[in-house]
């Protein structure tokens, strides 16, 4: 059985924007180890668009940035939108009714299916259907943007936490 896993870089003060911080190299690393390692990725339509970016290789990158898309491209996306008509190499739209959906990807797979964007996981939070929070703590303070938790904080228990590079912490937690 999959676990949905919703994990995202936050500011101190609880804002997640891609734009405002980008990975340190080590935390970059991580993330290409963790996508190498995913069953899938589930996506809104907002957070897909950003990263249909990997999609096409860029004279600009290094190895890591394609190794990153490397192991992003191999892996299946389901991309949860009403405005979309279709998507991406390897990707499939799931249709109106998120919960069957998402119970029966969880029920079809194994391992770790990420959760991408605030709005999609308070909708999955709020169906019981999210098993992990991965909080990737930044030390800067927007003071503005999209919150982490688009909706109430779930009742939750911290499972771990470790430091990754220099200065990003990843708190673990389950639901309470």
């Amino acid at each position: 059985m999959a676990k949905l896993v919703f994990g995202m870089n936050q500011s101190l003060d609880g804002y997640v924007d891609h734009m405002a911080f980008a990975p340190s190299p080590a935390l970059f690393r991580h993330f290409i180890e963790e996508a190498k390692g995913q069953a899938g990725s589930v996506y809104g339509r907002k957070i897909y668009e950003i990263m249909r970016y990997w999609d096409d290789d860029r004279p600009e990158w290094d190895a890591e940035h394609h190794a990153f898309a490397t192991a992003w491209r191999k892996q299946h996306k389901w991309v949860v939108s009403r405005s979309l008509k279709s998507v991406g190499p390897n990707a499939s739209l799931v249709g109106d009714d998120l919960e069957r959906a998402m119970r029966q990807l969880k029920a079809e797979r194994d391992g770790e299916i990420e959760v991408a964007g605030p709005d999609l996981a308070k909708s999955l939070t709020e169906l019981g259907l999210i098993d992990e929070y991965r909080i990737y703590l930044h030390p800067v303070v927007l003071g503005h943007g999209k919150p982490y938790f688009a909706g109430p904080r779930p009742p939750l228990r911290l499972k771990t936490h470790d430091r990754i590079g220099e200065d990003v912490i990843r708190l673990t937690y389950v639901p309470a």
